[in-house]
């Protein structure tokens, strides 16, 4: 057999899938940045304010009756464990935002418990963003986010804000809770976005 010098093989296909300092895990590791809250679903809402100050909401009941959709994605974490194929089910944020008016180029999302993150508005549509309320089949956990959170996997999984309650759309960026205490404003895996100068 003939080996060219340098030869190391082929990439698994899921080593590919692996942004760089990331690590593969089973697991579903907890991490909060506080307690957990509990939301009872008859107070549970979800609300879209635009930049005018014009809302949109919907109870559970409501969030419940829109269109389903199952991603199956990625998520990638800061603090360097990744997990592949989790599958998901919610609603997509383009069938919430699809009504709504806004000339906003920026989203600071809310959570219960007044956690909260912020990204430009262009990564939470065009099939790229979800609010999940199941995970691998069952109703999302609370230690993971339920009753509802957001799912944006193509940035680090703290842009994914457990416990979702809204969005607030802004024509310009404010830096959510992490990103005050010296994460990276955007977070993307591929870019090791970890930090702040990163």
């Amino acid at each position: 057999m003939i080996v060219t010098p340098g030869f190391r093989g082929r990439r698994s296909a899921q080593a590919d899938r692996l942004p760089p300092g990331q690590y593969l895990t089973e697991d579903f590791p907890v991490l909060s940045a506080g307690p957990t809250p509990r939301i009872p679903l008859e107070g549970w809402r979800f609300t879209i304010t635009t930049e005018t100050g014009t809302q949109r909401s919907w109870s559970w009941a409501e969030f419940q009756a829109l269109p389903r959709a199952t991603p199956t994605v990625d998520i990638h974490c800061v603090t360097k464990w990744s997990k592949l194929d989790t599958t998901w089910e919610g609603v997509s944020l383009d069938t919430l935002l699809a009504d709504v008016e806004t000339v906003a180029d920026f989203a600071l999302v809310h959570s219960y418990g007044g956690y909260t993150t912020n990204m430009p508005l262009e990564d939470l549509v065009d099939g790229k963003a979800w609010i999940a309320d199941r995970y691998d089949g069952d109703e999302l956990a609370p230690e993971h986010g339920g009753p509802a959170r957001l799912l944006v996997p193509h940035l680090y999984f703290w842009k994914s804000a457990k416990w979702v309650s809204g969005l607030q759309l802004l024509p310009q960026d404010e830096a959510g809770f992490w990103e005050t205490l010296g994460y990276h404003e955007y977070g993307d895996p591929w870019r090791e976005q970890r930090y702040s100068g990163d």
